[in-house]
């Protein structure tokens, strides 16, 4: 029989543990006061504890989703919702504690803001820790703060935007995030202005049965663009941990936003994340997704092309080893004549991994001359993993143009024979056919703004396969 094994990934860098030493952890639960506390350590102004507590509200209200994987595991009188680190918010790497630094240090992150980033914030447990911009682009106003930075500092912009792209209701852990949200990032780039380097946002959960909960908006105006990095990780614990951040992009007319993401979770995670991007006139938004990690991961980014001529991209791959359940996808809502969307969607599952992938497709009846393809593959490495494509397609018109792929398989004896007889080993070969399987997507990520991604695969595939 043939060994179609791969090595679980070194997480050595990513399994760092601090102290779980902090000024400030939430007690245990959720309750009216802990989210008043929560609220009153944020110095929120009225109206965003209004929107909390309606939150928790909406929150009590809804139950758990009965689709998908099983969250029986989750119980939140065991997580703590808010963990305040030792330390303020700086604009020197110098001046963050030194165990924190030493831990973002490791993962490359101030390293990559000196060579290919044009600005970087950096979140711990709870709270930004490290947030610069380039000069040059203060002068052009472009604005990139932390979120309660950009509460207390551009209100009028927060309020009109905060939670109307993703409203509260919008699912049950929407309502949890909108209740209990801390930290995450804050972009508002003006019209016209060409953000020609990336930005990065990079969030660090050290705490064990916590919580991270980071908001991140992202304003393009007319004609502006942006390429914007997310990146996270955790070290692994024995109990569960929870992410349930959540994404609004708005993304104006004529204006573009390439959006990506690495999610390197550690497999005590549950990843409950939501992204949603509102896309004006002949507007664009590219998604680029890498999941790897957590234990279970429930994310599906939503682009709505409500202006004409709109148009979205999503490139995305999904890694699942052993103890793993991974249900992401992509969903899109054609809302304008001549929108466009392009999904490419790649999963590869091992050891008993499973990967979902769940996708919408909705095309309304005024979107005449929209174009929709969708491509999702799968490719399995052993006989007991799992992989599971879900699509729902929508098309209220008849004047459309719509294509949908998908393809399930396991690595073909005949590839691993063609390869073998040009000199390969059988493990070489089989790794060079999953690396040539996840390429199309790690190559949207360059190696200059995105290291991370690009290493997560390849330690993904390295060592003995067999």
């Amino acid at each position: 029989m043939a060994k179609t094994q791969v090595e679980d990934i070194n997480r050595n860098i990513y399994d760092i543990k601090n102290e779980d030493e902090y000024a400030f952890k939430m007690q245990k639960g959720l309750n009216r006061e802990v989210v008043l506390e929560i609220s009153k350590q944020k110095n929120d102004p009225d109206w965003m504890r209004e929107l909390r507590l309606k939150a928790l509200e909406v929150y009590n209200s809804l139950e758990l989703p009965t689709w998908g994987p099983d969250l029986s595991e989750l119980h939140m009188d065991d997580i703590a919702t808010y963990v305040k680190p030792k330390s303020k918010l700086n604009t020197s790497w110098d001046d963050v504690p030194e165990e924190i630094k030493k831990t973002f240090d490791t993962l490359g992150i101030p390293e990559a803001e000196k060579k290919s980033l044009a600005g970087v914030g950096a979140q711990y447990d709870s709270e930004v820790v490290y947030h610069s911009m380039k000069e040059d682009l203060l002068k052009q106003g472009v604005v990139y703060l932390d979120m309660e930075s950009a509460v207390r500092e551009y209100p009028d912009l927060v309020k009109e935007h905060f939670m109307k792209c993703v409203p509260v209701n919008d699912h049950k852990f929407v309502a949890l995030h909108a209740a209990v949200w801390s930290g995450g990032s804050f972009v508002y780039v003006p019209k016209g202005v060409k953000v020609d380097i990336p930005l990065q946002s990079y969030f660090r959960l050290n705490s064990p049965e916590s919580g991270q909960f980071e908001h991140t908006l992202i304003i393009v105006d007319e004609g502006a663009s942006l390429h914007f990095i997310e990146g996270c990780s955790a070290p692994k614990y024995n109990k569960v941990n929870l992410h349930a951040g959540c994404v609004e992009l708005y993304v104006k007319d004529n204006a573009y936003l390439r959006y990506s993401t690495i999610e390197n979770w550690s497999k005590n995670m549950m990843n409950l994340n939501t992204k949603k991007a509102i896309v004006g006139k002949n507007a664009q938004i590219d998604w680029v997704t890498g999941s790897f990690g957590s234990k279970i991961s429930m994310l599906y980014p939503m682009s709505i092309l409500n202006g004409e001529g709109a148009k979205t991209e999503y490139t995305g791959i999904t890694f699942a080893g052993k103890g793993q359940n991974l249900d992401t996808g992509f969903k899109v809502i054609h809302n304008a004549p001549n929108t466009s969307s392009v999904v490419n969607s790649k999963s590869i599952s091992k050891e008993g991994g499973s990967c979902t992938y769940r996708a919408l497709v909705r095309v309304a009846e005024r979107a005449k001359n929209a174009k929709c393809s969708v491509s999702c593959e799968s490719l399995m490495l052993d006989d007991i993993s799992r992989s599971d494509t879900i699509p729902v397609n929508d098309i209220q018109t008849d004047e459309v143009e719509f294509s949908h792929e998908a393809k399930i398989g396991k690595i073909s004896d005949k590839e691993i024979f063609y390869l073998m007889s040009r000199g390969l080993s059988e493990e070489d070969a089989r790794a060079m056919i999953v690396r040539g399987f996840a390429y199309p997507i790690s190559k949207e990520l360059p190696v200059e703004y995105a290291v991370e991604m690009n290493n997560l695969i390849n330690m993904e595939l390295e060592g003995s396969i067999g």
